[in-house]
């Protein structure tokens, strides 16, 4: 299983970026997957969850600004993030479930996201 993230960077406070993530060597329609964040010192966060139906699922903290999506066709997950904070600052990791399952089980390598003026 391969989970390969892209698009991070550094952006100004109140900006936007879009990560996405490539998957292969999964059945990717069964798959949920999800987007995790940890910040400098602190605990490994969920930010988002799709699930193969397209259910969504979200952290508090970024509800209304960050939208998780996928697509089937490319087995690609994507998570655009607005009205971007210095407190969203980490390394957003992309995660694949199990077929049928809802966890994380397999991990990408992470991609640096930084918000600072």
């Amino acid at each position: 299983v391969q989970l390969v993230e892209s698009g991070g960077g550094l952006v100004q406070p109140g900006g936007s970026l879009r990560l996405s993530c490539a998957a292969s060597g999964i059945i990717f329609s069964i798959s949920a997957m999800g987007w995790y964040r940890q910040a400098p010192g602190k605990q490994r966060e969920l930010v988002a969850r799709i699930r193969r139906g397209g259910t969504t699922v979200y952290a508090g903290t970024v509800e209304s600004r960050f939208t998780v999506s996928r697509d089937n066709a490319k087995d690609k997950v994507y998570l655009q993030m607005n009205s971007l904070k210095p407190e969203d600052t980490a390394v957003y990791y992309c995660t694949a479930a199990k077929p049928f399952k809802d966890s994380a089980d397999y991990w990408g390598q992470g991609t640096q996201v930084t918000v600072s003026s």
